[in-house]
């Protein structure tokens, strides 16, 4: 049934079928149900360089879509695709090839300067300024992740002695409109950090069961007057261990 609305974008249909349905793309499922989504590609060509990954699937189109596997561990790893219908929507497919655990590794703006550059928060729920995740819940400002997925993973972190933060995201279709004024009011709604995916990659885990987690390091700073790099894209220490901090939280979540 579609609830209508004066805005499109606001009209939910609960009906769970749609016309066209991810199953109708799956030729071959997976063999796993694990899977790393990241947006660290320079980290996924070390690992094949290393030998450490190989080549598991392409799937063609468009964008061709590649996935890898660990050689030691029967777990996926992809590169993410920028925005929600992207990410999201090949997070969809991925599950309709058999993908049940979810961990996405990649970094994001900071909305407070006080996080440090590879600060890592923990993603309780992105405040939704996208347009994606509408078409799969009702409007809402926030779409949260699983509580026991997210203690799951934080008494890893805590073991392991990695310091994180826990709290919200920002989630936009639109990088260049991140004013100063939204930029206040998201801070203080508690959003920690910006980023494009987590509140549609969050929706179709929720509605279609899967078990997901979300580490996000700070990198470069929106907080200020002016935009402030701080040169985050090179840590590649701090993203290689994200990635295979990742690898190990699919065993527990």
């Amino acid at each position: 049934m579609v609830f209508m609305n004066e805005y499109p974008i606001l009209e939910y249909d609960d009906n769970p079928t749609a016309t066209l349905n991810p199953p109708a793309f799956v030729s071959k499922p997976f063999d796993t149900d694990k899977m790393i989504i990241t947006f660290f590609p320079e980290v996924i060509q070390k690992l094949l360089d290393a030998g450490k990954v190989v080549l598991e699937r392409e799937i063609g189109g468009e964008n061709s879509v590649f996935i890898y596997r660990f050689v030691d561990e029967n777990i996926l790893i992809t590169p993410g695709a920028i925005g929600c219908p992207a990410c999201g929507g090949n997070l969809d497919l991925f599950h309709a090839m058999g993908i049940k655990k979810v961990m996405f590794s990649g970094g994001g703006g900071v909305l407070d300067r006080s996080i440090k550059v590879g600060e890592v928060l923990l993603v309780e729920g992105a405040i939704r300024d996208d347009g994606f995740s509408y078409h799969y819940f009702p409007a809402g400002r926030v779409m949260s992740t699983d509580p026991m997925v997210n203690d799951k993973i934080a008494a890893v972190l805590d073991e392991k002695d990695v310091p994180y933060l826990r709290g919200l995201t920002w989630t936009t279709d639109a990088i260049f409109r991140e004013t100063p004024d939204k930029v206040a009011l998201r801070r203080e709604e508690g959003a920690k950090i910006v980023e494009m995916e987590q509140s549609g990659c969050i929706a179709v885990s929720n509605f279609r069961g899967i078990a997901y987690g979300a580490l996000i390091y700070g990198g470069d700073d929106v907080s200020g007057e002016e935009w402030d790099n701080r040169s985050w894209r090179s840590r590649d220490g701090i993203r290689y261990d994200l990635v295979m901090l990742c690898k190990e939280l699919l065993g527990v979540i």
